[in-house]
């Protein structure tokens, strides 16, 4: 704060308390003229009797407290201006402090589970009940509380991984984050042939879903043509059977669970507009052992962990 704000700050405070005591010494005292309480001659129904009197001293004198212990406050504590207080308090150092504290406690509940392998912690019902709440605080909200994802969200219940679903390559996504890109390719594929090139080639990608590819093909001129475009322009990061690249986060394309809507129309935009999909890192957010732990709850989804009979010894 600069120093003309600070001196603002300082003014409009002494201003405010000035006044409260100005006004209870203003209203406290009779003035000549001023009827007395029992004469103001407002009676009603003979006997009813509207009196002025003053506020008791006691009333008072406890307005003139709150007055001193305001006084005392801004002394003690930062309240004018650039005025830091003789007490020393920040609500920086508050902060810090309680951090530190929560920090320990945190230290202390977790600090059990560290750098064990997800497979162990997997098979430990306290490590699970632990993963569980984290994930419904953290990764709900995209995966879902179910953890089976939506449009654009991976289901975590399955056995199709973009990324790979061994136990250190769910870690590695959740302490890092991931982003899958797809590019757009629609102009690329209209300068071939068009629009229509976009369309068999999604027709295509829609096919290799199907129980038997060569018998789709045979039937479906669009996709036996997108066939050759595919080839030419997707298989450097799908492959040649389109069942996609883990390292680089590829999706595989036979998968019966898609990311997206497994419609014509869904995959054309894929292809015209492409994709850009973010896993966010949470190493900051949450450290190396929760990030464990709910890795481990994300593996145990679709995998069935080995009993563990040491983790709680």
């Amino acid at each position: 704060m600069s120093n003309a704000w600070s001196w603002y700050v300082i003014a409009i405070v002494a201003l405010n308390i000035v006044g409260c005591v100005w006004l209870l010494i203003w209203t406290s005292r009779r003035r000549p003229g001023d009827p007395k309480p029992d004469d103001t001659s407002h009676v009603w129904d003979g006997d009813i009797t509207e009196y002025n009197k003053p506020l008791p001293k006691w009333w008072i004198n406890l307005f003139y407290l709150t007055v001193v212990f305001a006084i005392g406050y801004l002394i003690w504590y930062p309240g004018l201006g650039n005025f830091a207080g003789t007490s020393g308090w920040t609500s920086a150092r508050e902060h810090d402090a309680d951090k530190a504290r929560r920090d320990a406690q945190l230290e202390e509940t977790f600090g059990a589970f560290a750098g064990k392998p997800l497979p162990q912690l997997a098979g430990d019902p306290r490590a699970m009940e632990l993963g569980r709440s984290i994930f419904a605080n953290t990764c709900a909200a995209c995966h879902g509380s179910t953890a089976q994802g939506a449009s654009g969200y991976p289901n975590l219940t399955d056995d199709v991984w973009n990324w790979g679903g061994e136990p250190e390559r769910i870690l590695e996504t959740v302490l890092d984050g991931r982003q899958g890109i797809m590019p757009p390719l629609g102009s690329v594929l209209a300068g071939i042939g068009g629009d229509v090139a976009v369309t068999q080639t999604a027709a295509y990608v829609r096919a290799l879903r199907s129980p038997d590819l060569e018998q789709t093909l045979s039937t479906d001129y669009m996709a036996a043509r997108g066939e050759q475009h595919f080839q030419g322009l997707c298989v450097a990061c799908h492959g040649v059977d389109g069942k996609g690249n883990q390292a680089l986060g590829a999706p595989n394309l036979t998968a019966r669970n898609t990311l997206y809507p497994n419609t014509l129309e869904s995959i054309r935009q894929t292809i015209n507009e492409g994709r850009h999909g973010v896993m966010p890192a949470h190493r900051d957010l949450l450290g190396e052992t929760r990030s464990r732990l709910v890795a481990a709850y994300v593996w145990s989804l679709s995998n069935q962990p080995a009993a563990d009979t040491t983790a709680r010894q």
